[in-house]
């Protein structure tokens, strides 16, 4: 026997589910959905009437969706009594007036204006990514979507992204935009926007000029200790040694252990389309990144460029063993959806980490024991 709120507060649960909120939002054979409230047992009605009445009473007042009102007899009762057995909603907008929620009344208000606006091939994405709706104005979302339909694979022909007037955009547009245009472009062409990346698809002039720190885990395999690379020379560069460890973040440098034909690459973040260098195959290749959804995102990315990389921590077993005392929130998640090239295993973790509170553990805080010890282990192996 629930009472309305408890079946308010799993619908409002239903909403952070992206498949379920897909479906509800885009196909109307989802609709109706049957929420059963159940009925009080013999026992209820014979010795608390009143906690009855009182229930009976709570779901008379509820008005959005439909309530299934049923005569049940009971010994204990002269007559049948009229109960409510099941909330029946039909359709979206029942489904936003039964949750009795203000933020996901805006959200979907929000939603609605823009699919309304822009071409239903992008409509699966904008339900799935609501960060990305979230936090831009809904006039901004629709012109990424108008952007991402005009724009095709080599189409900058050289020029960088910010000179690119397309549907009137200014040249601040993709710096504001790129990920949800990337992700819109995804769904145009498939996986080839991502192994070549946003600049590379586009034919665009790369500008981020991004930096990248090289460190030589032996002494004397190259001549410094440190040095910072442009990513478009490394790219160009083949570097000695046998093996090459990929670290996201470069204040992890002083958890590496010293490694004979090693060299670590720090820095990359995002920025990892210099890994599709032909030179970088024939190294023995380690990931080592944050356990949330954007270092398994990165991860996913780095493994498009070299399928044979090994990932180091960024498992299960080394998140419950840390997570207790040095995970915190993730501000922002990479989306819902999980990244095509994560195993079955790393997809399982993104999808929890998506529902944590307490969903992302930075590398840096791994004790360094640990950390040494995995990425030697990997060197003896690989």
């Amino acid at each position: 026997m629930k009472k309305p709120e408890a079946l308010r507060h799993k619908l409002r649960r239903q909403w952070q589910n992206g498949k379920l909120r897909e479906q509800r939002l885009l196909d109307h054979n989802a609709w109706p959905v049957t929420l059963p409230i159940g009925k009080p047992s013999p026992a209820l009605i014979s010795r608390e009437i009143s906690a009855v009445r009182k229930h009976i009473e709570l779901w008379r007042k509820v008005t959005a969706g439909a309530i299934d009102w049923q005569l049940v007899n009971y010994r204990s009762t002269a007559e049948a009594v009229q109960l409510p057995l099941n909330w029946v909603l039909k359709s979206a907008d029942e489904w936003i007036e039964a949750m009795a929620d203000e933020t996901i009344r805006q959200e979907y208000l929000l939603l609605s204006t823009i699919l309304a606006d822009v071409d239903p091939l992008f409509h699966s994405l904008l339900i799935h990514q609501r960060q990305q709706v979230l936090s831009r104005e809904a006039e901004e979302t629709i012109k990424a979507c108008e952007v991402a339909l005009l724009l095709e694979s080599g189409c900058a022909e050289g020029k960088p992204l910010r000179t690119l007037s397309i549907a009137g955009c200014d040249s601040k547009f993709f710096e504001r935009n790129r990920t949800l245009v990337g992700k819109l472009l995804e769904m145009r062409f498939g996986q080839q926007v991502i192994e070549q990346g946003l600049e590379h698809f586009l034919g665009a002039l790369d500008e981020s000029e991004h930096w990248l720190l090289v460190a030589p885990l032996e002494v004397g395999l190259l001549p410094f200790k440190q040095q910072r690379v442009r990513s478009s020379e490394l790219a160009q560069t083949p570097l000695p040694g046998s093996h090459l460890l990929i670290v996201e973040n470069e204040r992890s440098l002083y958890q590496l252990p010293s490694l004979p034909n090693t060299i670590a690459i720090l820095g990359a973040g995002l920025n990892l389309s210099w890994m599709q260098a032909a030179w970088i195959s024939n190294k023995s290749i380690a990931y080592w990144g944050d356990i949330d959804t954007w270092g398994l995102s990165m991860l996913a990315t780095a493994r498009s460029y070299q399928v044979a990389l090994t990932p180091l921590l960024m498992d299960e077993e080394t998140f419950e063993y840390c997570n207790e005392e040095k995970a915190v929130a993730e501000p922002v998640t990479a989306g819902e959806s999980t990244p095509s090239k994560l195993t079955e295993q790393e997809g399982a973790l993104y999808q929890q980490l998506c529902q944590l509170d307490r969903g992302r553990l930075e590398q840096e805080f791994l004790p360094d024991d640990l950390v040494k010890n995995e990425i030697t282990r990997w060197h003896s192996l690989a």
